[in-house]
């Protein structure tokens, strides 16, 4: 019984040592996103979800310090406080997750019609434009839905297909009614400068559109991110599983008796028969 008290003892702290180390990390990678987009525009939407986020990862990080503090030093109050608190952090991120899944399709239509708002693209605003021509240049594709036409007469330069890029993804040449449009900052150039085309034949731009291929990887990102979850859960269910075992152990241990132990041989009177005593 001492061994498996000592094993479970021993796994209850790796794991809580585990999910220290885990929410350290987090923490930092929030951290760092926080800053990442600190001058966007998109702060204040996200807002929200970073701050449940830092609450969330500081909140399991001090509880690990108290598991490890209850299990080496059999303090029951530290090893509830920190079964009591996983439990309530475990049931959040399991609603959480069930909340992402079903509201995943949802997200990859309001990026469509989002997406298809700027339709035409030639009319499009400046800054929809800069997120396309990086959207274009990071995912090498061109357009939203129809390739290239949809940019009309004028393909921007982010569709263009560089030599090394013709043998790993699918290039197709444009019309002859089409030319390339070189961006620049508006701090940097004229206008006219923005509008001046290079003509050549022999060009190349992307074939596939943008918007299937920006819907495969927010789906992917949300999968990775539910399957995280869902991995972090797991853990967190273990560490309450474990915190119950050693709660039930210290228990027991408080329950048995003790057991006395003395030197001095215990006292008795020697008995006789009864013809001896009668005599």
């Amino acid at each position: 019984m001492g061994r498996i008290h000592i094993c479970v003892k021993r796994t209850f702290i790796f794991v809580c040592v585990l999910i220290g180390i885990i929410s350290t990390l987090l923490l930092a990678i929030t951290l760092f996103g926080h800053g990442y987009f600190h001058q966007s525009e998109e702060i204040e939407e996200i807002l929200p979800g970073i701050v449940v986020l830092y609450v969330l990862e500081a909140a399991t990080l001090v509880l690990s310090i108290f598991g490890v503090y209850g299990a080496r030093k059999e303090k029951k109050w530290a090893v509830v406080l920190f079964s009591v608190g996983m439990s309530l952090a475990s049931l959040y991120l399991f609603v959480e997750c069930v909340n992402g899944y079903q509201s995943k399709h949802e997200m990859e239509e309001l990026t469509r019609e989002e997406h298809l708002a700027m339709m035409p693209l030639s009319g499009a605003n400046q800054t929809d434009l800069e997120g396309l021509y990086n959207m274009q240049t990071n995912f090498k594709c061109c357009g939203l839905v129809q390739g290239y036409q949809d940019w009309g007469t004028d393909i921007p330069i982010s569709c263009l297909c560089s030599d090394e890029d013709s043998t790993d993804f699918k290039c197709v040449a444009p019309g002859n009614n089409t030319r390339f449009v070189i961006h620049y900052h508006k701090s940097n150039s004229s206008e006219d400068d923005d509008h001046k085309g290079l003509m050549d034949e022999n060009m190349l731009v992307y074939e596939k559109p943008c918007l299937p291929i920006l819907i495969s990887v927010e789906r992917s990102a949300i999968s990775l991110g539910i399957g995280i979850f869902v991995a972090l859960t797991a853990l967190w269910d273990v560490g309450v599983v474990l915190a119950i075992t050693i709660l039930c152990q210290m228990r027991r241990k408080v329950d048995v008796p003790p057991v006395i132990f003395t030197s001095q041989p215990p006292q008795y009177r020697e008995l006789c028969d009864t013809a001896e005593c009668l005599t």
